[in-house]
């Protein structure tokens, strides 16, 4: 029932505010030249309804101030209410499975896949994407900096044996991470040098800063957190390998009937529609300079 849904989303509210309290300000990716799920894009544009839309959602989404926006608008254009949960990727897909959400928006390719796959969600569709970086102490141990590739930079922090701070949550940031881990044929967790948060993106960017440690971080986390992070420094960028790309996907209503189809699929339409992806494209620039990240809906999925 909806009512047993809204506990779950409350006591999920709760548990991310004390962790937030408890660690500072509080995002999730997978290797992003994974195969992606051909995507049906829901058309035109969002209509009027009512009634609560339960939102699955990134840490990262949310840190980025895009997410506040976002809701804002879409109960403004469509009379919805917007109740988004934040979470890593993994586990906001792992709550739209259940049912306990009516749409999420993720970026975590292989296990946004598997949803579909098993029936929990249909009309993944390409959102926008932004990109990975590294960040780390500003005077560079382990001479990130220089590496050619992001293997290099991560076998250096490997044989420097520099504090390298994981988010260690199975979010998609982690995934990503570990399978960065894994291309290079190390195995990280264990060692002394390598040390999980179980936290959010921003909570583990504030741990980097304390502990003068490396971390991975998507750009848009960065960004809109670089003014209260004053030890550590941008080390590593640009590779087209550390793309991270955000999809919508709506719970299936046929194998979980309890959910609010119609406002999921509005929320769908609100994040293609043009003037949203307009939106994106523009948002962070006046603050930051630069974008915090790029539309895609309508584009090719990327291989």
């Amino acid at each position: 029932m909806r009512s047993a849904r809204l506990l779950f989303v409350a006591a999920s509210l709760a548990a991310f505010g004390l962790a937030v309290l408890a660690c500072g300000s509080d995002h999730n990716g997978s290797t992003p030249t994974a195969a992606r799920t051909e995507a049906s894009q829901p058309a035109g544009e969002p209509t009027k309804g009512s009634g609560e839309v339960i939102l699955a959602t990134t840490t990262s989404f949310q840190d980025s101030g895009l997410l506040d926006e976002i809701v804002s608008i879409f109960e403004q254009k469509t009379g919805y209410r917007l109740k988004p949960v934040a979470v890593g990727s993994g586990q906001a897909i792992q709550q739209a499975s259940r049912g306990d959400a009516d749409i999420v928006l993720a970026h975590s390719p292989a296990a946004e896949q598997k949803m579909v796959a098993n029936a929990d969600g249909i009309e993944r569709a390409l959102v926008m994407h932004n990109d990975f970086i590294m960040v780390g102490p500003r005077g560079d141990p382990a001479g990130v900096k220089g590496a050619p590739t992001v293997g290099d930079a991560m076998r250096a922090i490997a044989t420097k044996g520099a504090t390298f701070i994981s988010r260690g949550d199975q979010s998609g940031t982690n995934t990503f991470e570990l399978d960065l881990w894994k291309a290079v044929n190390l195995d990280p967790v264990g060692q002394p040098w390598y040390q999980e948060t179980g936290q959010g993106m921003g909570a583990t960017l504030q741990v980097a800063d304390q502990k003068s440690g490396y971390t991975l971080s998507d750009r848009a986390t960065w960004l809109a957190q670089q003014k209260n992070l004053a030890g550590l420094a941008l080390l590593f960028e640009g590779q087209p390998a550390l793309y991270n790309y955000y999809h919508v996907i709506v719970v299936n209503p046929a194998k979980h009937p309890n959910v609010n189809v119609d406002g999921a699929r509005a929320f769908a339409r609100f994040m293609l529609s043009d003037e949203v992806q307009r939106f994106i494209a523009q948002f962070g620039v006046d603050k930051y300079g630069q974008a915090l990240f790029t539309p895609d809906a309508g584009k090719p999925e990327p291989q």
